[in-house]
């Protein structure tokens, strides 16, 4: 039975397939949601990528939106590759978690338009106005389908694993009960050192600003740092102590 309300979007979700599948991160019960778009639009195909029995609270996810430049051709203007291979291996490493690999390419503009945006980024307009120009929204993303997968999988709360306090709140707003978030630094590089900024000025992100605009070796605000339901920070274990992710 569904544990969170379910949005009217999310109404054409479906459970279609699975299997278990090996990694270099180990095998993980790979878990396809088929989301109906209507006739004329065809269907999405998301995923749950699975580790270890995620029934009951506070379970380890990354919700991940794909990301065919960095995932396929490896651009290096993003950290979305190294951010989805972090969740897999934490994940692994944790034996219980779940990666949320959704179809909403370019913070949901596609992949046409997110080409667009990288043209008129060629001339120095960073990631948020690039959007802006084109007529587009910032970010256009939806979680209602990761709150599907949620209450399907029967996972009650999660430690989410993201930079991005928008996501944090998004998933609340789709009634996840999000107990703390957990950072999702990678390192930086040169290509995608404007975009970090951008999204750290623009959009809330949680990395260190002024390392970033140095260019010296950046990290969250709080290495390896999370938060409790109500933002604050706590170490992972409950002490004072903070340890970088390695």
């Amino acid at each position: 039975m569904n544990a969170f309300p379910r949005s009217s979007k999310a109404a054409s979700v479906v459970r279609y397939s699975e299997a278990n599948v090996p990694t270099e991160y180990g095998t993980f019960r790979v878990v396809v949601y088929r989301e109906d778009l209507g006739a004329r639009n065809g269907f999405h195909d998301h995923v749950a990528v699975v580790k270890g029995d995620v029934r009951g609270d506070d379970v380890l996810v990354r919700v991940h939106s794909e990301c065919m430049t960095g995932e396929v051709l490896h651009s290096m203007k993003c950290d979305c590759r190294e951010q989805l291979d972090l969740g897999l291996r934490r994940i692994a490493e944790e034996g219980r978690g779940a990666v949320f690999y959704l179809r909403q390419e370019g913070r949901g503009i596609g992949l046409g338009d997110k080409i667009r945006a990288y043209a008129l980024q060629e001339r120095g307009v960073d990631t948020v106005d690039a959007n802006r120009m084109l007529g587009l929204p910032d970010d256009s993303r939806r979680y209602d389908v990761a709150a599907f997968m949620c209450a399907d999988l029967g996972i009650r709360s999660v430690v989410l694993l993201t930079n991005n306090p928008l996501k944090v709140q998004a998933l609340r707003a789709e009634g996840v009960p999000v107990a703390r978030r957990v950072s999702a630094f990678v390192e930086p590089n040169e290509h995608n050192r404007g975009y970090l900024i951008a999204k750290t000025r623009r959009m809330g992100h949680h990395l260190d600003i002024a390392a970033l605009v140095a260019g010296d070796h950046v990290g969250p605000i709080e290495p390896m740092m999370t938060e409790t339901a109500d933002g604050e920070p706590i170490a992972p274990d409950g002490d004072t102590k903070v340890r970088p992710l390695r």
